[in-house]
């Protein structure tokens, strides 16, 4: 399939970062995914967020895996690093690549199929490692390339469109990343965007695993009555626990927010998250409180969207691995064959 490029050419009067970017510098080729995806929402909420954060293209690398939600990363970001691992192999892959260039701002896109069926394993791992990665699931309860069978995340009693019930239970990765260990997870709905652009913001801002499990309604084989990962249904369904702003260390970022209980979080680097408690009982420190708080909601037939859990003080691999701060793909002969006499040394030490 040919990817076309967008027109270079756009409007002079167009906003621009402090980069001088603008936000059409941030996007890639045009879609060929169903008119109405929910994946198209979702890369708008990228190009949203790494413009409004003034990051340089050519700093991040964007990986996925196989399906209609790696392929996405070809829609964002032409002017970033990007790699198409095979099926349920991006977070290996993207393991690997922050292991050699520590620099760059690693962006994972994967599915739903990619990641809780073929991909579990891989997505535990790179998980419970803490690689420092934004995680986003593009999340449709169905194989959309292979039309429209259930896939590992589709809820128990959800109906198919020709009619057939799901008799399995569902797999939930916002459950298995609280467990594994994430320092930053957030559940989302493609169709909010006022809610998803500063979460994928403050997810980036973040220095761990983050991750982002993000309904995305299938127009194609999964938005019709009986789904439970339709428009329509998240929307009646979705139970908001906060609404997040990302203000870092320069000029604030004013919004109009509606009374309400505000909590301020500061991450490593000095950003701050603002939140408005929707939910007067719920503690996003607390990571055994959230698990329960999504399962009493899941039982009741609710979607828990908002910053789920957030650690202000997270580590990532390189700090576990107490890696240098160099990335090692910079390193020189000098750093890398220190000699025989250090050799000795380290052998002696383990003697």
């Amino acid at each position: 399939m040919t990817f076309l490029p967008k027109p270079k050419l756009s409007h002079p009067g167009l906003a621009r970062n402090a980069l001088g970017y603008t936000r059409r510098d941030y996007e890639g080729a045009i879609s060929t995914l169903c008119a109405g995806c929910g994946h198209d929402s979702i890369s708008a909420a990228i190009v949203r967020a790494c413009f409004a954060l003034d990051l340089p293209p050519h700093r991040i690398a964007k990986l996925s895996g196989i399906g209609c939600s790696s392929k996405t990363p070809t829609y964002f970001l032409g002017a970033s690093h990007g790699f198409n691992s095979v099926h349920g192999r991006m977070p290996s892959v993207l393991t690997g690549a922050n292991l050699a260039n520590r620099s760059l701002i690693y962006l994972g896109v994967s599915g739903d199929g990619d990641s809780a069926s073929i991909g579990i394993g891989q997505f535990a791992h790179a998980i419970r490692r803490g690689v420092n990665m934004v995680y986003i699931v593009e999340n449709n309860g169905v194989y959309g390339l292979t039309k429209g069978q259930f896939s590992a995340t589709a809820d128990r009693g959800a109906k198919s469109k020709r009619g057939v019930i799901n008799t399995d239970e569902s797999i939930d990765l916002v459950g298995i990343a609280l467990q594994l260990g994430a320092t930053f997870v957030a559940r989302s709905f493609s169709g909010d965007k006022a809610q998803l652009v500063p979460l994928i913001e403050a997810a980036i801002k973040h220095e761990g695993a983050a991750f982002i499990d993000c309904i995305s309604p299938c127009v194609a084989f999964n938005n019709h009555e009986g789904s439970t990962k339709s428009y329509d249904f998240v929307r009646e369904h979705n139970e908001v626990v906060n609404r997040l702003d990302v203000i870092e260390s320069r000029p604030e970022i004013t919004v109009d927010y509606a009374p309400g209980a505000v909590e301020m979080v500061q991450q490593h680097d000095g950003t701050w998250l603002r939140l408005r408690k929707l939910a007067d009982d719920y503690d996003l420190h607390d990571r055994v409180a959230a698990m329960d708080h999504m399962q009493r909601h899941h039982a009741a037939g609710e979607i828990v969207t908002g910053l789920l859990y957030v650690d202000p003080e997270p580590r990532d691999l390189h700090q576990h691995l107490n890696t240098v701060e160099t990335p090692l793909n910079a390193l020189d002969d000098a750093a890398l064959v220190p000699g025989a006499a250090a050799l000795e040394k380290l052998n002696a030490a383990l003697r």
